[in-house]
């Protein structure tokens, strides 16, 4: 039987058209072990040809599909923690929670970003949120920052922002920002905004510690505007109850 195998490999062998030896010896292998199941396969040897074709055929790992299937496993939760959000491995693809969530009537009124070197403001907006064709307030999810190269080089600013609350007390206000340059987590953020009275106009300032970069990473960065993106996650009592989006450039853009 043995030698009835090694011809047959042999034969294969010179009639492959990639002249891979290790493939057509685990084909041998694979038919040999359904006509004898007490075959067992070599163990896959460390890079090479034969270890790629393993890993094609396989079924995906479990933690990958974990990872890959986390966003929309997340989106079905009928709450969202921040340990949840923690176990994102790159940006959101769409949004975790609808507008209807945010239960306790929050709205975003000002905001303004200042280098904490010079104390230079960089960047102020009030009232970022919009109306509709009524009138109606309605809030906006996603802005779009369009920064100089310079802001690359920064290494503390301060954001500041005004916010108003509706006419419920709002406990254990917090929120977590994640940065993300191409799904690469660059940095995370956990802030706590503390407890807020009912109808009250709250402001608050968090100071960012901005990771540092290389220039080979600054250029990149300013090689393909809006692909940094970020995702603010707003929790009351370790519930999510917003979630807005941030997408930036830096240098000259198409629309600039």
């Amino acid at each position: 039987q043995l030698a009835k195998i090694l011809r047959g490999f042999f034969f294969d062998l010179l009639k492959c058209k990639c002249s891979c030896v290790q493939c057509v010896w685990r084909s041998k292998l694979r038919q040999r072990m359904n006509e004898n199941p007490t075959v067992k396969a070599p163990k896959s040897d460390k890079g090479g040809h034969a270890s790629y074709l393993d890993r094609q055929h396989q079924p995906p790992k479990k933690d990958k599909l974990l990872t890959s299937t986390i966003e929309e496993e997340l989106s079905r939760k009928d709450s969202i923690t921040p340990e949840d959000i923690l176990a994102l491995e790159k940006g959101t693809e769409g949004y975790l929670c609808s507008l209807e969530d945010n239960l306790y009537g929050i709205e975003f009124t000002g905001f303004s970003l200042r280098d904490m070197e010079s104390g230079m403001v960089l960047f102020e907006v009030k009232q970022p949120s919009g109306t509709d064709a009524h009138g109606n307030r309605e809030p906006s999810r996603c802005v779009r920052y369009h920064f100089p190269p310079e802001f690359l080089q920064l290494k503390t600013i301060g954001a500041t922002v005004e916010f108003r609350v509706g006419d419920k007390p709002v406990e254990k206000f917090k929120m977590i920002e994640r940065h993300f340059f191409r799904n690469r987590c660059m940095k995370s953020f956990d802030f706590n905004f503390g407890f807020c009275v009912p109808n009250s106009v709250n402001t608050c300032e968090h100071i960012y510690e901005l990771p540092r970069l290389s220039d080979e990473e600054m250029r990149d960065m300013m090689d393909h505007p809006y692909e940094v993106m970020s995702d603010s996650f707003y929790f009351v009592q370790d519930k999510l109850v917003m979630h807005n989006k941030a997408f930036y450039a830096y240098g000259k853009t198409s629309d600039s």
